[in-house]
Protein backbone atom coordinates (compact mmCIF):
# COMPACT_ATOMS: atom_id res chain seq x y z
CA UNK A 1 0.00 0.00 0.00
CA UNK A 2 3.03 2.52 0.61
CA UNK A 3 4.30 2.16 -2.60
CA UNK A 4 1.43 2.99 -4.20
CA UNK A 5 1.50 6.37 -2.65
CA UNK A 6 5.12 6.46 -3.47
CA UNK A 7 4.82 6.11 -6.81
CA UNK A 8 1.41 7.99 -7.27
CA UNK A 9 3.22 11.39 -5.46
CA UNK A 10 6.20 11.56 -7.85
CA UNK A 11 3.89 10.55 -10.46
CA UNK A 12 1.54 13.47 -10.03
CA UNK A 13 4.19 16.51 -10.02
CA UNK A 14 5.37 15.25 -13.25
CA UNK A 15 2.04 14.93 -14.74
CA UNK A 16 1.12 18.71 -13.83
CA UNK A 17 4.58 19.81 -15.32
CA UNK A 18 3.67 18.06 -18.31
CA UNK A 19 0.28 19.41 -18.78
CA UNK A 20 1.62 23.08 -17.81
CA UNK A 21 4.24 22.95 -20.40
CA UNK A 22 2.13 21.30 -22.92
CA UNK A 23 0.68 25.08 -22.96
CA UNK A 24 4.10 26.88 -23.59
CA UNK A 25 5.25 26.66 -27.13
CA UNK A 26 8.77 29.16 -26.88
CA UNK A 27 9.69 31.49 -24.67
CA UNK A 28 12.50 33.11 -26.44
CA UNK A 29 11.23 33.14 -29.97
CA UNK A 30 7.58 34.87 -31.05
CA UNK A 31 5.35 33.29 -33.73
CA UNK A 32 5.37 35.68 -36.42
CA UNK A 33 1.31 36.73 -35.50
CA UNK A 34 2.81 39.67 -33.90
CA UNK A 35 4.71 41.60 -36.32
CA UNK A 36 5.20 44.87 -34.50
CA UNK A 37 8.45 43.83 -32.75
CA UNK A 38 10.30 46.50 -31.47
CA UNK A 39 14.03 47.60 -30.76
CA UNK A 40 16.34 45.27 -31.40
CA UNK A 41 14.37 42.38 -30.68
CA UNK A 42 13.01 42.31 -34.10
CA UNK A 43 16.58 42.09 -35.46
CA UNK A 44 17.55 39.52 -33.02
CA UNK A 45 14.88 37.06 -33.32
CA UNK A 46 13.17 35.42 -36.00
CA UNK A 47 9.89 33.64 -36.83
CA UNK A 48 10.39 29.46 -36.71
CA UNK A 49 10.06 28.81 -40.21
CA UNK A 50 12.87 31.31 -41.25
CA UNK A 51 14.57 29.96 -38.80
CA UNK A 52 14.44 26.16 -39.97
CA UNK A 53 15.02 27.33 -43.61
CA UNK A 54 18.13 29.79 -42.97
CA UNK A 55 20.89 27.70 -44.01
CA UNK A 56 18.25 25.92 -46.82
CA UNK A 57 17.70 29.11 -48.61
CA UNK A 58 21.94 30.13 -48.39
CA UNK A 59 22.41 29.20 -51.77
CA UNK A 60 25.58 26.46 -52.48
CA UNK A 61 27.98 29.28 -53.74
CA UNK A 62 27.39 32.04 -51.75
CA UNK A 63 29.92 33.07 -48.89
CA UNK A 64 30.01 32.14 -45.13
CA UNK A 65 29.68 34.58 -42.85
CA UNK A 66 32.57 34.70 -40.21
CA UNK A 67 30.45 33.64 -37.40
CA UNK A 68 29.31 30.41 -39.90
CA UNK A 69 33.30 29.70 -40.53
CA UNK A 70 34.06 30.29 -36.88
CA UNK A 71 31.53 28.20 -35.29
CA UNK A 72 32.46 25.57 -38.20
CA UNK A 73 36.02 24.93 -37.63
CA UNK A 74 35.30 25.36 -33.51
CA UNK A 75 33.40 21.75 -34.25
CA UNK A 76 36.05 20.39 -36.15
CA UNK A 77 38.86 21.10 -33.66
CA UNK A 78 36.38 19.58 -31.08
CA UNK A 79 36.13 16.58 -33.28
CA UNK A 80 39.97 16.17 -34.05
CA UNK A 81 40.50 17.01 -30.38
CA UNK A 82 38.35 14.39 -29.07
CA UNK A 83 39.70 12.10 -31.88
CA UNK A 84 43.65 12.53 -30.85
CA UNK A 85 42.53 11.84 -27.17
CA UNK A 86 41.07 8.92 -28.28
CA UNK A 87 43.73 7.81 -30.00
CA UNK A 88 46.63 8.74 -27.42
CA UNK A 89 44.46 6.74 -24.88
CA UNK A 90 44.42 3.69 -27.32
CA UNK A 91 48.20 3.87 -27.80
CA UNK A 92 48.65 4.00 -24.27
CA UNK A 93 46.35 0.79 -23.40
CA UNK A 94 48.25 -0.94 -26.08
CA UNK A 95 51.79 0.14 -24.08
CA UNK A 96 50.55 -0.70 -20.94
CA UNK A 97 49.62 -4.14 -22.67
CA UNK A 98 52.66 -4.64 -24.11
CA UNK A 99 54.83 -3.72 -21.17
CA UNK A 100 53.30 -6.24 -19.14
CA UNK A 101 53.57 -9.02 -21.39
CA UNK A 102 57.29 -8.30 -21.57
CA UNK A 103 57.16 -8.47 -18.05
CA UNK A 104 55.71 -11.71 -17.97
CA UNK A 105 57.45 -13.17 -20.92
CA UNK A 106 60.75 -12.17 -19.26
CA UNK A 107 59.33 -13.99 -15.88
CA UNK A 108 58.65 -17.05 -17.66
CA UNK A 109 61.87 -17.34 -19.36
CA UNK A 110 64.32 -16.55 -15.72
CA UNK A 111 61.82 -19.22 -14.53
CA UNK A 112 62.82 -22.08 -17.05
CA UNK A 113 66.52 -20.50 -16.70
CA UNK A 114 66.65 -21.08 -13.25
CA UNK A 115 65.08 -24.58 -13.31
CA UNK A 116 67.10 -25.85 -16.31
CA UNK A 117 70.27 -24.73 -13.87
CA UNK A 118 68.99 -26.42 -11.17
CA UNK A 119 68.05 -29.77 -13.09
CA UNK A 120 71.60 -29.76 -14.47
CA UNK A 121 74.06 -29.08 -11.96
CA UNK A 122 76.00 -32.10 -11.00
CA UNK A 123 77.38 -30.87 -8.02
CA UNK A 124 80.73 -30.43 -8.51
CA UNK A 125 81.81 -27.64 -10.14
CA UNK A 126 79.48 -23.74 -8.92
CA UNK A 127 76.74 -22.94 -10.45
CA UNK A 128 78.07 -20.01 -12.26
CA UNK A 129 80.58 -18.83 -14.30
CA UNK A 130 81.56 -15.53 -12.49
CA UNK A 131 82.05 -17.76 -9.07
CA UNK A 132 85.22 -19.24 -10.03
CA UNK A 133 88.28 -17.71 -8.79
Amino acid sequence: MAWNQTVLLTLLPTVLILIVLAGVESAAVKDGKNTEAQGPSKRVFMPASDASNFFKRRGRRSPRTYEEYYAEQRVKMAANERRREHYEEQSNEYENYLEEERDEQNERTREKNEQWREFHYDGQYPRYPHHRP
